[in-house]
């Protein structure tokens, strides 16, 4: 009688395969210890404090007018704690409100204009504007935005708690109608953007990793053909592609959410490209020398993976610590993104990108030269 399972044969496999992937550091590294780091870094960064800190847009009425007997400015100068200015323009204000269960909450109020205050919602970097017209409070935010809703509860709820009897002042909320002030005219760009290095890393980066691996390149050593002329036509190629794939998301953006382009479609033409050049860069340099291709999916995660979830895709990176803000600001994808969503939904135009095109293109460039040089065919 045939047995099912050979015992010794099949004891034999599993020890030769065990051996076979212990023998290879790179891939205990990124498939054990590098998801423990990751895990960690951002453990750090959400749960190193209990404080929530809300940011907070406040405009003033400039007249002179009191508004009725109760004002929102006058509480902010009167029950709040006055910090230093945000910057030469305007005043800032803070208030803490500690709860032993829920931790402590923090607002900080900025006192500005309506069009630096329309610019800090679509950024992300507010949830809730304060109007302080001649004869009410008016609150505007965006009611489908859990993170607007909340603090503006939270701040309604304080004030009402502060006011005297006799303070009479009227509260009414007005849903914003500006153009880009949704959260998805906020997700679309760096859904757009994260498209561009998706596939220019995983398209191209792991399409040379994985031809190595099956020992197609070690084929063209024998051609007239030049690394240079190989890897840019691979870059070309994954650039019209990406052209095809963005024209499309945006397409589809316009004609079920309605979004528009606010800004330059040169500029986004500009910065577009710079990403490509940037990421496809970042791919060469990535996969330039690696045959194993459990080692080439653990780098390609390594560079895909933090920046997904540091660079403002799904959420503002003001919401990271103030501290980590300056390098995220600084990642490829943090570039692009910021650069994308300001042409959307900020008007920017050249001008405005030029800095991050240029970084992007510098990144692009020196990525690929090194790639280039350590590029190996087998």
């Amino acid at each position: 009688m045939k047995k099912i399972i050979r015992t010794r044969q099949f004891s034999a496999l599993l020890n030769s395969h065990a051996k076979e992937i212990l023998r290879q550091p790179a891939v205990l590294f990124w498939g054990i210890l590098f998801p423990l780091l990751m895990t960690l870094g951002l453990g750090i960064a959400f749960t190193q404090s209990r404080d929530i800190i809300r940011k907070v847009a406040v405009i003033g009425n400039d007249s002179g007018q009191e508004a009725g007997s109760f004002k929102f400015l006058k509480f902010m100068r009167e029950k709040t704690q006055k910090i230093k200015a945000l910057d030469k323009k305007h005043n800032g204000y803070q208030l803490t409100v500690k709860d032993e269960k829920l931790g402590t909450s923090v607002y900080i109020f900025e006192e500005t204009t309506w069009s630096e205050a329309a610019i800090l919602l679509k950024r992300g970097e507010i949830n809730l504007i304060i109007e302080d017209s001649s004869e009410d409070i008016k609150y505007h935010f965006d009611p489908v935005n859990p993170e607007g809703l909340i603090t503006y509860l939270n701040i309604s709820l304080i004030i009402n708690s502060k006011r005297s009897a006799e303070d009479t002042q009227h509260e009414k909320i007005e849903p914003l109608t500006l153009q880009g002030t949704r959260y998805i005219d906020f997700f679309v760009p760096g859904l757009l953007s994260m498209g561009i290095m998706m596939s220019s890393v995983w398209g191209l980066g792991y399409n040379i990793i994985e031809k190595r691996s099956r020992k197609l390149l070690r084929r063209m050593i024998a051609t007239p053909m030049k690394k240079s002329h190989f890897l840019i036509s691979l870059m070309t190629i994954r650039t019209a592609m990406n052209f095809i794939e963005g024209g499309l998301l945006f397409i589809f953006a316009y004609l079920v959410f309605g979004i528009i382009i606010q800004g330059s479609v040169l500029a986004l033409l500009f910065i577009f490209i710079a990403g490509n050049i940037a990421f496809a860069g970042v791919a060469v340099f990535t996969a330039s020398r690696t045959a194993n291709t459990e080692v080439g999916n653990g780098l390609i995660n390594a560079v895909t993976t933090p920046m997904i979830v540091l660079s403002g895709i799904f959420f503002s990176y003001q919401n990271f610590p103030d501290w980590a803000v300056s390098f995220i600001r600084l990642l490829p994808l943090s570039l692009l993104a910021d650069g994308v969503r300001a042409i959307f939904i900020e008007g920017a135009g050249l001008r405005e990108i030029a800095v991050p095109f240029l970084v992007l293109l510098a990144t692009g460039i020196v990525c690929f030269s090194i790639g280039l040089k350590i590029f190996k065919w087998h």
